[in-house]
């Protein structure tokens, strides 16, 4: 047998192993069916599977494989350590956000220096070069998808314009846990001409999400219609709510007042502490991308997003459903 010698694999031929693999066919006979040399298959599995329960993904690979061909010279650490860049890579299909990687690595290797990545290396890595094919695609992996990143905002002051707040590193560290029911995040979904917002809440929980028709951003409207939805719930369900530093949020005493919540508030600029908030917000987008009047959305189609997003099954619930969650909840209280 003739083999091919010193051509790259390609996408096809990758798809071809993937299939063969998963159908339990062993690397000499892929090598075969192939046309290439034993060597070129093992080396290909291995550089991605290892001795880990991974499986071969045809077209993680063939991303690598191109940025390795293509970005040779000034390595940044992601594309230095393959283990390290196929767990990012990974992450990213998997629709992970650059903090929830780095949060993630870290807890599954704390001791590993070689796999450590903090979010805005990974950020850096994927607008290194923002008109390369690679790095376009993983653009599109992103939940903004923003064709380049904007430079920070220069803060104008210092200290928060809402009184009495209390910060999330006062809040009791049970909530972090998620054990308990009845803790929530907070936020506002800006619309268009930033003339518009709905109001979201999420519960850490079971990942139960309320979504509230504003008609303004005003802190007054704020307090008033987060309170009239949340007073719809049980109160085991009402114990606390971390929110960000929005100046919407001046009220949070009214919300106390009217629920008998305990109002938190994040860190300025530390979005990854409300981060079941924000990965909720990016799933509302779907149905309301950018650029939508959130003045000419009615309360009703609202409802049946809300809807659908509480009767999902989601993996990080076992593939439960917020809604089933809540309710078996409810159940163990009667």
């Amino acid at each position: 047998m003739k083999v091919k010698k010193h051509r790259r694999l390609t996408l096809k031929e990758r798809v071809q192993i993937e299939t063969l693999l998963n159908e339990n066919i062993n690397k000499a006979d892929i090598a075969k069916k192939l046309n290439r040399s034993r060597s070129t298959i093992t080396r290909e599995v291995n550089k991605l599977v290892g001795n880990t329960n991974d499986k071969y993904d045809a077209y993680l690979s063939h991303w690598c494989a191109k940025d390795d061909y293509k970005n040779k010279r000034n390595r940044d650490k992601i594309s230095t350590y393959k283990p390290l860049k196929h767990f990012v890579y990974k992450g990213l299909l998997s629709e992970w956000t650059p903090e929830q990687i780095s949060g993630r690595i870290k807890d599954l290797y704390p001791n590993d220096p070689i796999m450590s990545i903090s979010h805005e290396a990974i950020y850096r890595h994927i607008y290194t070069r923002p008109q390369a094919s690679l790095n376009k695609k993983l653009i599109k992996l992103l939940v903004r998808k923003k064709t380049r990143r904007r430079p920070p905002k220069k803060r104008r002051g210092t200290g928060s314009k809402i009184i009495n707040q209390v910060s999330i590193d006062l809040r009791p560290k049970h909530i972090e846990l998620r054990k308990e029911v009845g803790h929530w995040e907070g936020d506002l979904v800006i619309g268009k001409g930033q003339k518009s917002a709905i109001g979201t809440i999420v519960e850490r929980k079971s990942r139960y999400t309320l979504i509230i028709k504003l008609s303004s951003r005003k802190s007054d409207e704020v307090a008033k219609m987060f309170s009239k939805k949340l007073n719809q719930l049980n109160s085991i369900f009402k114990k606390s709510m971390t929110y960000d530093n929005g100046i919407e949020m001046a009220r949070h005493e009214k919300i106390t007042q009217n629920t008998g919540m305990k109002i938190y508030f994040a860190n300025p600029y530390s979005s990854w502490e409300r981060g079941t908030n924000e990965n909720t917000n990016g799933l509302i987008r779907r149905y309301l991308p950018k650029g939508t009047d959130f003045n000419q959305i009615d309360e009703k189609f609202l409802m049946k997003i809300q809807q659908k997003l509480n009767n999902r099954p989601r993996k990080i619930i076992g593939y439960k459903t917020p809604q089933e969650i809540m309710d078996s909840e409810l159940k163990n209280v009667a």
